[in-house]
């Protein structure tokens, strides 16, 4: 019997909060008490009600429900067994009890209600027990008992009517895995032809999942990496391996790619329930900007309209996508993003960034508080996540930040009496740690310790805040400008209890004179392992992870990973790579290298007509050498990619480069952007790439922090500075061959390609030829083109 068809745990307190849940989805209570100083409590008052008091008693009860067997389960924090026994439910928080909304109150007693029918089940001469809600209003341990009596009979009668309303989800939720489980029986590749490499790759992942393992996957441009990950997941599925699969994106263009992949395997007879869950503040409603959720009619009454909404919006459809969570939220006046959340259980994909599988503060709790070996973890542009995890579990703060918010609360002291004193307590904080800056006269300082005494005022500050917030009558300028400090002062502190070994404090004096304290996580991979590790298995592909064993190290660390490298899809021959040994490009040669630079850029171009793209690495040197080339060639169109660009203004550069193609226009834009990664121009849209440096990063505090780290295992350089920027430039570099029939020359424009440290790092199916001047260069180009 597989894993995912065994017994299912379920935990009272899920059960409880899934079925009971009513009213509005702001009486959901946040609380600043961390686990630790919950525990802390729950231990204290456990040691003060005596000998005869049984604390953290487990209780549990097998159920069947719709032919699946379950097991109901949790710990009670405490029970006193006599004749009518005693159970105890402790709670903490920092709200007074007489504020708790009744929707809450009545999980709480929910929770010790199903211990009391669990308790009675197993000891079937009890008939009657008493239940204690304790409950513990921080941080000045204000303690408020209520008791109810609990007979048996009440208690069966609870139970069989959580049971009841959890059945029918349970049994709409089989209905789509049956459903979903006979088409992807009969499903057959949707190709008539798998390309080079498909086979293997497809192959490669159903074995990561039947063994449980993390694979780490190249497979070129055109290999056809999404279907060939998602189709043999699904086939898993019928085998009864997997229950869900996450697909999990850095970019919305890949996302799309998953969602027509979905679309297109229901064309061909898949019945499957997907969703993709949109950044929430993309999908806000405007009318929800801004609103206390006392006073927002998506949030008033949520969990009272939730379940026919989730009936509707399930019958009606199968592809969920950003648009029919929006119709369908304002069908019921339901805010989308929660909404979008909650159908998520009930589907099969689940398509959405890497942040709710990696990210500590907005991870999907429904999904990811515990392993579940029914859920499968496809991770695209896996090179992507080497810089997102870094800035995932890093944290700042700015004095400048905080010196806007003193001026605020100045104008509004009658309101801030109470915070106002930890704000300027926290400035003079920021300024004492930050001395040793003015003293050294550096403008950056690297700590391995954290600041203890600047973390116990970021506490206390955020803890004041915490009680100021629900005492004000409405939301306006001050009080948004106090949630978002009280946002970053949490951040700083949920990244603090992480701190050890793999982090720096950065202490950074900017040239706006503003200090920013900065908790830096060098090496994220023990947490990407964990979070990897809480499901059945996962794939991490992308068409460029060379080379292989830094992404391994990076992105997770572990010993027992596999990898596999696929061939391109296309030949070989479709593609010229050039490295132009005669041009150098560091820093103190650009200037002397420019006018050859342009040569080269125009050669390539005059070889035939079409569309170019030239990349570089700052903007600086994109415009320097851009405004040349427009002075010496006016006469060739071109389009610049600048730093403001809008949304609109991408498109229509990218537009401009899908249309008029036998017509020469060359675009430069910069490494590592929008135009240099996820887009496709295909066939004669694109003929020809040009990357100028080998992409190396500016030199930078942190890049250093990462080189003298990994400098310990022998690498330093290379993974803090090298791997990043050639990454950028096989990314680059990728944009041309993007179908079979695509033909066309890359020129890699700097003589450091050609050095053995970087051009064993060069994909080998690239060939690369070098060429020693420009009348080499102009031959090579020439002669590519004579032979297509």
């Amino acid at each position: 019997m597989s894993s995912i068809a065994k017994a299912k745990d379920l935990g009272v307190r899920k059960l409880i909060e899934f079925t009971l849940r009513s009213g509005d989805l702001g009486a959901l209570i946040h609380s600043q008490n961390t686990a630790a100083n919950g525990s802390r409590i729950h231990r204290r008052i456990q040691r003060r009600r005596g000998k005869t008091y049984k604390p953290e008693v487990y209780l549990s009860q097998p159920v069947q429900i719709n032919h699946r067997h379950f097991l109901i389960h949790g710990r009670a924090d405490g029970i006193i067994m006599r004749k009518h026994p005693l159970i105890e439910e402790i709670k903490t928080c920092d709200v007074d009890f007489d504020q708790l909304p009744k929707s809450i109150l009545i999980l709480y007693w929910g929770q010790v209600k199903m211990y009391a029918h669990l308790l009675m089940n197993k000891h079937s001469e009890i008939k009657q027990v008493k239940l204690r809600l304790t409950y513990v209003k921080t941080p000045d341990n204000q303690i408020t008992e209520k008791i109810q009596q609990f007979t048996n009979v009440q208690a069966h009668e609870f139970y069989t009517h959580v049971l009841n309303i959890y059945q029918q989800w349970i049994e709409l939720r089989d209905e789509i895995v049956d459903k979903r489980n006979r088409t992807a029986k009969k499903l057959r590749f949707p190709f008539k032809h798998y390309r080079t490499g498909q086979h293997e790759m497809a192959a490669a992942v159903y074995k990561t999942i039947l063994f449980h393992k993390h694979l780490f996957c190249e497979a070129p441009t055109g290999t056809g990496k999404t279907i060939s990950t998602i189709f043999p997941s699904v086939k898993a599925m019928d085998e009864h391996l997997l229950n869900r699969i996450f697909y999990l994106t850095a970019k919305k263009s890949t996302r799309h790619v998953a969602e027509e992949t979905m679309s297109f395997l229901a064309k061909h007879g898949l019945w499957i329930k997907s969703i993709t869950i949109t950044a929430k503040e993309e999908i806000t409603f405007p009318q929800e900007i801004d609103k206390d959720p006392d006073e927002n009619p998506y949030m008033l009454g949520y969990y009272d309209r939730l379940k026919p909404a989730l009936k509707d919006l399930l019958k009606h459809n199968n592809q969920i996508t950003k648009a029919t969570v929006i119709h369908y939220a304002k069908k019921y006046t339901l805010d989308p993003f929660e909404f979008s959340l909650d159908a998520s259980v009930f589907c099969d994909v689940v398509i959405c960034d890497y942040n709710y599988l990696f990210n500590i503060e907005v991870y999907l709790q429904r999904f990811f508080s515990a392993h579940d070996d029914g859920n499968f973890f496809l991770i695209d542009e896996a090179h992507n996540l080497v810089s997102r995890s870094r800035d995932m579990y890093s944290a700042d703060l700015s004095s400048a930040k905080l010196k806007d918010l003193l001026t605020l609360t100045k104008h509004h002291k009658s309101r801030c009496y109470d915070i106002r004193p930890k704000l300027l307590k926290l400035m003079r904080t920021f300024e004492d740690e930050s001395l040793s800056l003015d003293e050294s006269h550096q403008y950056s300082l690297s700590l391995k310790k954290p600041l203890k005494g600047f973390n116990q005022a970021v506490a206390e500050t955020a803890h004041a805040i915490h009680k100021w917030l629900p005492r004000q009558q409405h939301r306006d300028d001050l009080v948004n400008a106090v949630i978002q400090f009280y946002f970053d002062c949490n951040t700083y502190l949920t990244i603090g209890d992480l701190y050890d070994e793999t982090y720096r404090t950065l202490m950074i004096h900017d040239k706006g004179h503003q200090v920013i304290f900065r908790e830096f996580c060098i090496d994220p991979s023990q947490h990407l392992a964990h979070s990897l590790s809480l499901g059945r298995g996962a794939v991490l592909f992308s068409a460029t992870l060379t080379p292989m064993k830094y992404y391994q190290r990076v992105l997770g660390n572990e010993k027992d990973s596999l990898d596999y490298q696929l061939p391109s899809a296309f030949p070989p021959q479709n593609q010229k790579v050039l490295i132009t040994n005669y041009i150098r490009t560091t820093y103190r040669q650009r200037q002397a290298n420019q006018s050859t630079i342009i040569d080269t850029i125009y050669t390539l171009i005059c070889g035939k007509p079409g569309h170019y793209l030239v990349f570089f690495p700052s903007y600086d040197y994109l415009n320097s050498v851009a405004d040349d080339f427009k002075h010496r060639y006016p006469q060739v169109k071109t389009l610049i990619q600048t730093n403001d660009m809008s949304i609109d203004d991408q498109r229509d550069f990218i537009h401009k480069f899908r249309t008029n193609c036998s017509q020469t226009l060359v675009g430069f834009a910069i490494l590592g952007s929008n135009f240099s990664e996820g887009i496709d121009l295909k066939g004669n849209a694109l003929i020809g790439v040009a990357v100028v440096t080998v992409g190396l990063p500016k030199i930078n505090d942190e890049t250093n922090l990462v080189r003298d780290y990994f400098d310990t295992e022998g690498h330093g350089f290379e993974y803090a500075y090298q791997l990043p920027g050639l990454n950028k430039v096989m990314q680059a570099a990728g944009r041309l061959i993007r179908s079979a029939s695509d033909v066309g020359i890359v020129a890699l424009i700097d003589q450091r390609f050609s050095w053995t440290q970087y051009r064993r790092f060069l994909p080998a199916f690239w060939r690369p030829q070098s060429v020693y001047n420009l009348s080499q260069f102009k031959q090579a180009v020439n002669n590519f083109w004579q032979n297509h």
